[in-house]
């Protein structure tokens, strides 16, 4: 018996300009514009400053953006459900001084004083949730809250002294640290063939299940972009950037970069290939349908604001790994704003269910390069928060246009 070709594959648009064109018209443009942003700003500060695109430039823009980014990640989260987290800031920092404190001044071993903040960020992020889903207070005004009382517990565990240089190589090594060239090239290798396999699997299945599905070439295109972009990546940062008085050259993949990554594929596979992820996309998307559907809706925003804080007290971390330090202004500043902004900007909806963890690397590159390529040319920290305000609005601008158009187009 002759299998029949399914009907609705022939649905799917037959090339990348109809499937553009159609994306356009329903409003679902993904991360186009932000990737066309970082090209025009990339070509906008090359042409002014002949050091942004730079090994050494890119590289340091690389591992400024990993505190920021891993906050971000937790953010994407909170707005996939339709929610806000604004004490992201606040909780990097407190963890931040919960490590440092614990290794430096009770000299525990690094490892328990890294476990002790992020259980501290996870704590944070239960009580959180739990008030949210049990008293039915908005997020907004609890978070807002955790803003002002974490910033209090903060001082409070720094004491007097109100700042701790962290010595432990340890600890100092998990931002800088460089792996050794052929290890950085092993991790990308490995990162763009498990890569391939899961989008060559994601298509075969949508295939046999006779969903609609792109061109094969289509497939080939994605995987050639994503892979030539992390290898390319790797090789920038395995050039000698400089060399030190010793003549020891600087070289290798810095490992908060690895870790920023890390985060990201983990997060990303957790809500694009799990049940629990169809269950945040769901609630977000539509909270009394997905509580009609049987989802237990409380217990889903319990676990989001858990992981979300872990993940700001990883960013603390980090951040306090970079800088050797933790002090009163850990987790300050435009922190918390930073963050929110660059999970936005990446292409996270405000309004919930739509958007991916990838939007966190995104957005971070997007705020990260102006912030950058600004003070290569030593502007005033005024114009970078203009600019940054300017950028932010219109993402949310097109945003919404955008749910705008798929709202039409559904009727």
């Amino acid at each position: 018996m002759m299998k029949t070709q399914p009907t609705n594959l022939a649905a799917a648009p037959n090339n990348w300009r109809e499937a553009l064109a159609e994306r356009f018209r329903q409003g679902n443009l993904g991360s186009l514009p932000v990737i066309i942003g970082l090209i025009i700003i990339a070509i906008v500060f090359q042409s002014i400053n002949k050091n942004f695109l730079t090994p050494l430039n890119l590289t340091n823009l690389m591992v400024q953006i990993a505190a920021m980014g891993t906050i971000s990640t937790g953010v994407v989260l909170i707005l996939l459900l339709g929610e806000v987290d604004l004490s992201a800031g606040q909780v990097s920092g407190l963890a931040a001084a919960v490590m440092a404190v614990l290794v430096s001044r009770h000299n525990l071993p690094a490892g328990v004083a890294i476990v002790g903040a992020i259980v501290v960020g996870a704590l944070v992020g239960l009580l959180q949730g739990w008030w949210i889903s049990s008293f039915r207070v908005p997020s907004f005004v609890v978070t807002l809250a955790g803003l002002l009382a974490w910033q209090g517990a903060r001082l409070r565990v720094l004491g007097d002294t109100g700042s701790i240089n962290i010595t432990n190589k340890f600890i100092i090594d998990i931002a800088n640290f460089r792996l050794p060239i052929w290890l950085g090239w092993v991790f990308g290798v490995v990162g763009v063939v498990v890569y391939a396999l899961i989008v060559f699997n994601e298509y075969r299945s949508r295939r046999a299940a006779e969903l609609p599905v792109g061109s094969l070439n289509g497939v080939l295109w994605r995987v050639g972009v994503v892979g030539a972009s992390v290898l390319a990546g790797v090789a920038m940062m395995n050039v000698n950037r400089n060399a030190n008085a010793a003549g020891i050259p600087i070289q290798g993949v810095p490992t908060a970069v690895i870790i920023f990554m890390t985060f990201l594929i983990i997060f990303d596979f957790i809500t694009q290939r799990t049940r629990f992820g169809r269950y945040v996309y769901a609630v977000g998307g539509n909270t009394e349908a997905a509580r009609r559907a049987g989802i237990n809706v409380n217990r889903i925003r319990i676990t989001i604001f858990m992981l979300a804080s872990a993940l700001a007290a990883c960013g603390g971390i980090l951040a306090a790994s970079r800088l050797n330090a933790a002090n009163q202004s850990s987790g300050d500043g435009d922190v918390l704003l930073n963050a929110i902004a660059a999970a936005v900007i990446g292409g996270t909806s405000l309004f919930g269910g739509r958007g991916r963890i990838w939007s966190a690397l995104l957005g971070a590159l997007v705020i990260g390069a102006i912030a950058n390529g600004m003070d290569l040319l030593a502007l005033k920290s005024s114009i970078k928060f203009i600019v940054t305000g300017a950028v932010l609005l219109l993402a949310v601008t097109i945003d919404a246009a955008s749910r705008a158009r798929r709202e039409n187009s559904g009727r």
